[in-house]
């Protein structure tokens, strides 16, 4: 993969996720050693936390899509440049098997090494994450 900085992997794995791309080609986008985190409950969520290498990345959008369905997910504002950055914006999401919408100001931290993304982190509102899968009442 040629190399790009922080800010061109993170638009163009956004605009790839959102065309529906399948797990394994978004996987082809993460360093092999990725350090991938999203924190929550991961007891009440399957797709959030720790994942490893490639697997785990197609792991976690396989996961994902089978879980839920992304309603809206807007990007506001990507700071910095080189070799990393923070994408900030919006997202909603339908849960699947309850029906409750998550919504969430989001915050990614992408940090990429010869074309590969090799840190990842997610930081939303993990209350609402996991009220989201509570049944209603």
């Amino acid at each position: 993969m040629a190399t790009v900085s922080a800010r061109e992997a993170a638009t163009d794995l956004f605009e790839q996720v959102l065309s529906g791309a399948p797990p394994s080609e978004l996987a082809e986008r993460f360093d092999e050693n990725v350090d991938w985190f999203i924190s929550g409950d991961e007891s009440v969520v399957p797709w959030i936390g720790r994942k490893t290498g490639r697997a785990g990345v197609a792991d976690f959008y396989t996961q994902l899509g089978q879980g839920a369905r992304v309603e809206h997910f807007e990007i506001e504002t990507i700071v910095g440049d080189g070799d990393r950055c923070v994408v900030l914006g919006t997202l909603r999401t339908k849960v699947l098997a309850t029906g409750r919408d998550i919504e969430s100001d989001f915050a990614f931290d992408i940090k990429v090494r010869d074309g590969f993304i090799t840190r990842y982190r997610m930081f939303e509102d993990t209350w609402a994450v996991a009220a989201a899968f509570e049944p209603a009442r």
